[in-house]
């Protein structure tokens, strides 16, 4: 039986309402045990829409997760979407969802290595895992809602991911193909932006928000403070949207 829900239902933790069609309540899908939307994720999606780079071209949806953001491109009216993660729970749930969600997007298991492959494309859009991560974080307790630890730990200084993703940039786009990517300004925000530029692109930062510290950070707060990462005290983090333009 198909019924009818709202975005905010279909994607946990999400405020943007959009009708999409989808299984019954006993074959409802959901985002686990992968990533689910937060604000990084809305964050981008606006800046997507505002963009106005998504309808009629290409998209690449890198560390899809739940599929959230290739889902949205598909809203958008794109021309079609690839979407990548190197997680088999997340390949399932994003072609669950999409399925859901009537829309069309190729999900494929691998990383931008393989995307290498179906490319080149007019837009490459993703939400990386990019959180500093402490080396005992095997014993940290944080609250399961926040996801699997894959899709946020980064390194000890968040750009374990970031690094060889903007290095990839200009390999994945097409002749003035665009980059949109959202990380948080505790992974370095200037160091994307000169390895985006390093690599031939033109990068700036087209979008900001504040938020305050989820489970993920709150639990590595006094390691945060430890390492001179943030001031004593801070609860608050930047996310912020990087476009980077091929030319």
């Amino acid at each position: 039986m198909v019924a009818l829900l709202v975005l905010t239902h279909y994607f946990a933790g999400i405020n943007e309402a959009m009708t999409i069609t989808c299984p019954g309540p006993g074959d409802t899908l959901i985002a686990e045990p992968v990533y689910r939307p937060q604000h990084d994720s809305r964050l981008l999606v606006s800046a997507m829409r505002k963009s106005g780079l998504i309808p009629k071209r290409r998209v690449l949806d890198l560390c899809t997760g739940s599929g959230f953001i290739a889902i949205s491109a598909a809203e958008m009216g794109c021309a079609s979407v690839t979407a990548f993660d190197i997680c088999p729970h997340a390949v399932r749930n994003s072609r669950g969802n999409a399925a859901g969600a009537g829309v069309k997007v190729d999900v494929r298991q691998g990383s931008w290595v393989k995307a290498l492959d179906c490319g080149p494309f007019d837009v490459v859009v993703s939400n990386p895992p990019y959180v500093p991560t402490p080396p005992d974080a095997d014993d940290e307790i944080i609250d399961a809602a926040a996801g699997p630890s894959w899709a946020w730990n980064a390194g000890p200084d968040g750009r374990l991911v970031l690094d060889p993703l903007c290095e990839s940039a200009p390999k994945l786009l097409s002749d003035d193909g665009s980059l949109l990517l959202v990380q948080s300004a505790l992974a370095g925000v200037e160091e994307s932006l000169d390895a985006l530029r390093a690599s031939g692109l033109e990068a700036k930062v087209v979008a900001s928000q504040l938020i305050p510290f989820g489970p993920v950070l709150s639990a590595r707060a006094a390691w945060l403070e430890e390492t001179g990462q943030v001031p004593r005290g801070c609860r608050e983090e930047e996310i912020v949207v990087i476009r980077a333009d091929k030319s």
